[in-house]
C-alpha cells in the first residue's frame, strides 16, 4: 500500500489544502482513505463552537466518513510551534506513540496521508532534539512537497528538498500551491524544476477555500506518481 507524507517549507504553504485535495481526488477512485495530522495547533473560536482547522476542513471535504480518531495524534490550543504548545498544557509528544499509531494506521487504509506541522524542522520535543524530519526518516515513508510559488519560493524548496534528499527521503513530487500565473511565478516554477525535475501540480491561488471542490489533479504528473505507486504497491 502507498502511504506518504504532505510536508512544506514553511507554515501556512497550504499543506491541509493539498492533503484534503489529494485524499477527495485518491477517494473518488474508490480508495479507503485516511489522512492524519500527527500534532495539530491553534484550536479556533467560533461563537459557542471551537474546533482545529486543519481536522476540520478533512471532515468538511472528505467523499467518505472519517473516524475522528484516526486523524489526530495531538492537539495543543495555542498556535504555536508543537513543543511550546505542548509545553504549555504540561505535556510532551510522545514520538514513539505517533510512529505506532502511523503503523496502526497503514495496516487499516489503503492510503494514510500524514500531513506535518509548519516546515522540516519544527522541534515536537526540544529535550530529545527531535523535530519532524526525525519523525519522517522513522516512518520510512515518502513525502510530497508543498511550495508557494511566490518571491522567496527557490531558496525555501531548494533548502528543503537537500534536506530530504540528504536523509535518503523519497519525494514523490512537488505542489506548487497559490498560484496566480504571474511571469515570476512561472519563472520560479521552472527554475525549481529544473534544479529536482519531479513529478509535480500547480494550484491556482483560491480566493475561498470551498473552491478546492473544483480543483482536479489527476492529470498531472504527480498525480499520475502517486496512482502508479499505489498500483505497482497493491
Amino acid at each position: 500500500m502507498q502511504h506518504f507524507w504532505v510536508v512544506g517549507t514553511d507554515t501556512d504553504v497550504g499543506k491541509t489544502i493539498v492533503t484534503t485535495l489529494l485524499m477527495c481526488q485518491l477517494q473518488r477512485l474508490g480508495m479507503k482513505i485516511t489522512p492524519f495530522k500527527p500534532v495539530q495547533t491553534g484550536e479556533v473560536y467560533d461563537n459557542l463552537h471551537s474546533y482545529y482547522a486543519d481536522t476540520a476542513m478533512y471532515e468538511k471535504y472528505s467523499l467518505q466518513a472519517l473516524n475522528k480518531e484516526h486523524m489526530n495524534g495531538y492537539s495543543f490550543k495555542e498556535a504555536a510551534s508543537p513543543h511550546f504548545a505542548a509545553q504549555l498544557e504540561g505535556q510532551q509528544i510522545d514520538v514513539e506513540n505517533l510512529l505506532q499509531r502511523m503503523h496502526y494506521l497503514q495496516e487499516s487504509y489503503d492510503v494514510v496521508i500524514a500531513e506535518g506541522a509548519g516546515g522540516l524542522f519544527v522541534p515536537l520535543d526540544v529535550q530529545q532534539s527531535i523535530t519532524l524530519l526525525d519523525v519522517i526518516v522513522s516512518s520510512k515513508l515518502p513525502v510530497v512537497l508543498v511550495t508557494r510559488t511566490s518571491l522567496g519560493t527557490i531558496n525555501h524548496t531548494l533548502l528543503t528538498m537537500e534536506a530530504l534528499q540528504s536523509r535518503q527521503i523519497d519525494v514523490l513530487g512537488i505542489v506548487f500551491n497559490g498560484d496566480t500565473g504571474s511571469m515570476m511565478e512561472q519563472d520560479n516554477i521552472k527554475t525549481i524544476l529544473q534544479y529536482h525535475p519531479l513529478p509535480y501540480a500547480v494550484i491556482p491561488r483560491l480566493q475561498d477555500i470551498s473552491q478546492l471542490v473544483n480543483i482536479n489533479i489527476t492529470h498531472t504528473t504527480l498525480f499520475e506518481r502517486l496512482y502508479r505507486n499505489d498500483k505497482r504497491n497493491n
